[in-house]
C-alpha cells in the first residue's frame, strides 16, 4: 500500500450490519482499507502517506447500486433503430419521441416506408407495447403498408417480433413450418409473428448484419455506462449474454470495456443456454471454464440462464387459472418444459448457478417442480438458484422457494409504471394488483433481489425508483397502493439494490457493502435516504458513483 485516499461524507451507510454507518472511507487501489471516522482509521493513516478527498463531504454515500438483471448492450444497440415505443426514450443521435398508439405506430411505419429507397434493406424497428398501443400488429397490417419493403417490428420487451410478407421471405419461413413460436391467424395463414426466443432469433437472424454494425455493440455499452451512472449504478448483471450476436462477440466488446480503467461499470455475463448449448456443443463446459479463467474483478462469466416463458408487458407469460382476461398468448421458451430437469442437471451436478426466467404463476410452478427435482437427485447446498422476474406469483410460491433454498429477483418497476394497465388489459386486477409479491418473499425467509431488466422492458434503470416502489407500491395514478401487505421496509429495499443483489451475482464477498478488504464502490447521492424516508427515495439525486477508487460524476 503505497498511498490511502479518504473520502469524507456527511454520512456514510456501509450496509454492514456489524459496522452500519461512518464518515469517511479510505481507498488504496480498488479497495477499502477503512470505514468510520478520521479518528477510527487513525491506526491506518499514521502508517500511510495519504489524502483527504473531501468533495463529498456534504453528499451521502452508500455501497454502488447493483443492478442484477440487465441487457444493456443489445437495448443500446436496438435504441439505434427506427424507434416507436410508447414513451420519451434516448437513443445514440439524442431524443427519440414517443409513438403513443397503434396509430401512431404505422403512420411512423408508413413514414419510413415512403422514405425508403426501393432497395432491399429491411425498415427495423423497436418498442412496440402491445398493451400501450392497443393491441398487436400483424402482417396484414403491415402489408397494408408495404409488401414489397421488408418490415420488421420487435416489442420494448423483445419476446415478440412482428412482419409483413416480404420480410416472411426473408426470413425464409413458409405456411409449412413447424417452428416453435411461429404465429398463425385462426384459419392457419401465418400472421408475421415470432414468439419467444427461438422464433425471434430466428427473425433476428435474417437481419443481423443490419442491427449490428460494427462498433455498434461498444457503442451501446458506452452510451448505457452513462446512464448507469447517473443512477449511481456500479455493477450490472446481463442475464442474456449471447442472445444478441452471439457468445464471443460480445464477451469480446465487454473485455475491450472491462480493461479501460476509465469504463465505469463491473459487468456480470450469465449465458443464455439454449445458445451456449447451440454454439459450443459438448465444449460448453470447457468454454465455460476457460472464461471464468480470463475473468477479472471487472467482468465475470456467471451462472446460466433458461427463458421459461414470455414476458409480462407483451403479456406472453404463462398463467395457470383463471388465466388471461382476453387472448391468451402465453408461450414456454424454447427448452421444452419436460426436458427441463435433463437439460438442468449436468450444469446443475457441476456446481454451476441456475437462473431461471419465469413471470407467469405456472411457470414458477414449473420452475419449483425442477429444483426440487434436482435437489433430489443431487442435493446442494448454497446454490442460489434464482428465479428471474418472479413477476406473478403466490404466497404459496414463497413459502416452496424458501423451503427449497432458492431466491428470486424481481422486477418491481411493474407495480407503478403497469398495474393499473394491466387490471384492464392482459392479468387481472387480482394479478395486477400483487405483482411482485416482495413482502411475500420476505414472510417466508426467501432470498431476493430487485432488478430492471433495462433497457428491454419500458422501465428506467433506477435502483432508488424500483427502491421507492417496493417500499411504496404506489400505481401511476400516485395514489393507489398495490397489494399494500407486499410492501418492504426502506432499509430492505436498500439492501435489494446493494448487498443482497451481491449474494444473487455471487459476489457479496466483493461488493455490496462498504467493509474492509472489498472493492470501492460506491454511490454518491446528494440527499440522506434514511432522512428523506421511503416516500422521498425517488427523488433522490445522484451525484455520481465511486467504482474502484474512481470518480464518476452523473451527466444529464
Amino acid at each position: 500500500m503505497d498511498r490511502i485516499t479518504v473520502f469524507k461524507a456527511a454520512k456514510i451507510y456501509t450496509m454492514d450490519a456489524g459496522r452500519p454507518v461512518g464518515d469517511a472511507v479510505a481507498v488504496s487501489g480498488e479497495r477499502i482499507v477503512s470505514v468510520g471516522s478520521l479518528d477510527s482509521m487513525k491506526p491506518w493513516l499514521e502508517r500511510v502517506e495519504h489524502d483527504i478527498d473531501d468533495r463529498f463531504e456534504a453528499n451521502v454515500l452508500l455501497p454502488g447500486f447493483i443492478d442484477p438483471h440487465t441487457h444493456l448492450r443489445m437495448s443500446g444497440i436496438f435504441m439505434g433503430l427506427n424507434y416507436v415505443g410508447p414513451i420519451v426514450s434516448y437513443g445514440r443521435d439524442g431524443r427519440l419521441e414517443a409513438c403513443k398508439s397503434r396509430d401512431d405506430v404505422l403512420a411512423r411505419l408508413k413514414e419510413l416506408v415512403d422514405q425508403h429507397d426501393g432497395d432491399q434493406r429491411p425498415i427495423l424497428a423497436w418498442g412496440y407495447d402491445p398493451a400501450l398501443h392497443q393491441g398487436h400488429l400483424d402482417r396484414d397490417m403491415l402489408d397494408e403498408l408495404s409488401d414489397t419493403i421488408p418490415i420488421w417490428v420487435i416489442c420494448y420487451a423483445p419476446h415478440i417480433a412482428y412482419t409483413n410478407s416480404a420480410m416472411l421471405d426473408l426470413i425464409g419461413v413458409g405456411p409449412d413450418d413447424d417452428m416453435h413460436g411461429l404465429g398463425r391467424y385462426p384459419d392457419g395463414r401465418l400472421n408475421g409473428w415470432f414468439v419467444e426466443s427461438s422464433a425471434v432469433g430466428r427473425s433476428l437472424a435474417a437481419v443481423q448484419k443490419d442491427i449490428f454494425q460494427k462498433d455498434s455493440g461498444l457503442q451501446a455499452l458506452r452510451l448505457q455506462a452513462k446512464v448507469a451512472v447517473s443512477n449511481g449504478v456500479t455493477t450490472v448483471g446481463d442475464m442474456g449474454w449471447g442472445m444478441g450476436n452471439g457468445l464471443d462477440a460480445e464477451w469480446h466488446d465487454h473485455s475491450i470495456l472491462a480493461a479501460d480503467p476509465s469504463f465505469p461499470l463491473r459487468i456480470s455475463l450469465t449465458p443464455f443456454e439454449p445458445i451456449l448449448n447451440r454454439t459450443k456443443g459438448s465444449e460448453k463446459f470447457d468454454y465455460l471454464d476457460g472464461k471464468a479463467a480470463e475473468s477479472t474483478s471487472r467482468l465475470w462469466s456467471h451462472g446460466v440462464k433458461w427463458i421459461n416463458d414470455g414476458s409480462y408487458p407483451a403479456m406472453t407469460l404463462l398463467l395457470s387459472f383463471p388465466g388471461y382476461l382476453d387472448d391468451d398468448h402465453g408461450l414456454t421458451g424454447e427448452t421444452p418444459w419436460a426436458e427441463m430437469v435433463e437439460t438442468m442437471l449436468p450444469y446443475w451436478q457441476r456446481g454451476y448457478q441456475i437462473h431461471s426466467h419465469a413471470n407467469g404463476d405456472a411457470t414458477i410452478d414449473m420452475t419449483l417442480d425442477t429444483l426440487e427435482a434436482l435437489q433430489k437427485v443431487h442435493p446442494r447446498f448454497d446454490h442460489r438458484f434464482t428465479i428471474e422476474h418472479y413477476t406473478i406469483s403466490s404466497t404459496a410460491q414463497a413459502r416452496r422457494l424458501a423451503a427449497l433454498g432458492g431466491g428470486a429477483s424481481v422486477n418491481p418497476y411493474f407495480v407503478h409504471f403497469r398495474s393499473l394497465l394491466h387490471s384492464q388489459s392482459g392479468f387481472g386486477p387480482d394479478r395486477s394488483e400483487a405483482t411482485a409479491r416482495l413482502g411475500s418473499l420476505e414472510n417466508a425467509g426467501a432470498h431476493f433481489c430487485i432488478h430492471s431488466d433495462y433497457n428491454l422492458v419500458v422501465a428506467p434503470m433506477a435502483p432508488l425508483t424500483g427502491a421507492w416502489i417496493a417500499a411504496n407500491r404506489l400505481a401511476e395514478d400516485g395514489k393507489t397502493v398495490m397489494a399494500p401487505g407486499e410492501r418492504i421496509s426502506l432499509d430492505r429495499a436498500l439492501r435489494a439494490i446493494t448487498i443482497d443483489a451481491a449474494f444473487t451475482l455471487r459476489k457479496d464477498h466483493e461488493l455490496g457493502s462498504l467493509e474492509a478488504g472489498k472493492l470501492a464502490d460506491m454511490a454518491v447521492l446528494a440527499q440522506d435516504p434514511y432522512e428523506v424516508g421511503a416516500a422521498g427515495l425517488k427523488d433522490i439525486g445522484i451525484i455520481g458513483t465511486i467504482n474502484g477508487g474512481t470518480v464518476h460524476v452523473a451527466k444529464d
